[in-house]
């Protein structure tokens, strides 16, 4: 069995061993991390070696954390790294470099047939119809996207909502509202077959699937991080969040959006932010809580968005694409029977 791992933010773990008896049997370790002292690399292999291999990520990274001497020192990388990378060989997963990915950045369709196509193409990639892809979302539309668990009444003002021509919709995935206010946002979506994130938690997912856009801000001068469970962030601020949802076919939906250009004010207005949700993030007021891609880089929002494409195609060897005729009917069919039906959106009322 072989396992990788990469730690967002950190270093390459790579586990190899064989399955014998059901257990773990010949174990080794390595990666471009660092441990001191150079014995410390034997105490790891030991404590993995006989673990039996149904043993969960959890159990994985106690018993290395058990057998690890007092004395050592772990930079770039972790028990629980190391754990994911077990699992990971255990479930056969992949990794990037296995799929040949493409990036859709097509022209703006309205907020509801965003979220469709959401499902469909996500669906297409579990089953094997779409290559896994990234898709960059274009407005000409402002609209307030609320979670699949929230309450329309308690997340949105029906009369700021309706001020500014925020029209409000429900997408598939978790997680809470966002703002998309046309040109003052980046959003995009990755489609990716489950095989990918094998092995992780989601909380794993989640920064291993926000991984490349951190390396693409910091490309542009931000000193962007990943915030568990969702947020991208920078020492200034928020800059946007993250939700999933993983589908019945095999597919997995990953989207973020980031907030380039952002008027306080309407936000207030046009969402409710209640006090226990900013209480958890230290500040006092939601007015507070993002800092936007505008203010951090003082470029255009087709430039951000131009310099994340090339980023993302150095990481993965992406070439260009585009959602075909028979995908856009196929979501535009779904808004009529699910996203644009008063049962859907009030689904929480």
């Amino acid at each position: 069995m072989h396992g990788e791992y990469k730690v967002p933010g950190g270093k390459l773990v790579i586990v190899d061993f064989d399955v014998e008896g059901g257990a773990l049997r010949n174990v080794r370790v390595a990666g471009d991390f660092f441990l001191e002292p150079d014995e410390a690399l034997d105490d790891l292999n030991a404590a993995l070696d006989g673990l039996p291999a149904a043993s969960d990520a959890k159990q994985i990274a106690a018993a290395i954390t058990a057998g690890l001497r007092s004395d050592a020192v772990m930079l770039g990388f972790s028990a629980d790294a190391i754990a994911v990378a077990v699992r990971r060989a255990l479930t056969e997963a992949t990794s990037w470099s296995d799929y040949d990915w493409e990036i859709v950045h097509d022209d703006a369709v309205p907020p509801r047939t965003h979220l469709a196509l959401d499902e469909v193409l996500a669906s297409r990639v579990g089953e094997g119809r779409r290559k896994p892809t990234l898709r960059f979302w274009e407005w000409d539309e402002s609209a307030v996207v609320i979670g699949s668990f929230q309450s329309v009444k308690n997340e949105v003002d029906p009369e700021g909502a309706e001020k500014y021509g925020f029209e409000v919709v429900r997408r598939i995935s978790g997680g809470g509202a966002m703002m998309m206010e046309r040109g003052n946002v980046v959003t995009y979506s990755l489609y990716v077959p489950a095989e990918l994130v094998q092995g992780m938690s989601f909380a794993d997912s989640y920064a291993f699937l926000d991984d490349w856009v951190l390396q693409g801000l910091r490309a542009l001068g931000i000193e962007a991080t990943y915030q568990p469970l969702n947020d991208i962030a920078s020492p200034l601020g928020k800059i946007g969040g993250a939700a999933q949802k993983r589908l019945g076919s095999g597919g997995v939906l990953h989207h973020v959006t980031m907030a380039y250009d952002l008027d306080n004010e309407k936000m207030l207005e046009v969402l409710r932010i209640g006090r226990e949700k900013i209480s958890d993030k230290g500040i006092a007021s939601a007015a507070k809580r993002v800092d936007p891609l505008r203010s951090q880089t003082g470029l255009s929002r087709s430039a951000i968005i131009e310099s994340l494409k090339q980023t993302f195609a150095s990481l993965t060897g992406a070439t260009a694409g585009t959602v075909s005729a028979d995908e856009l009917a196929e979501a535009e069919a779904l808004v009529e029977t699910k996203f644009a039906t008063r049962e859907w959106l009030y689904r929480v009322p």
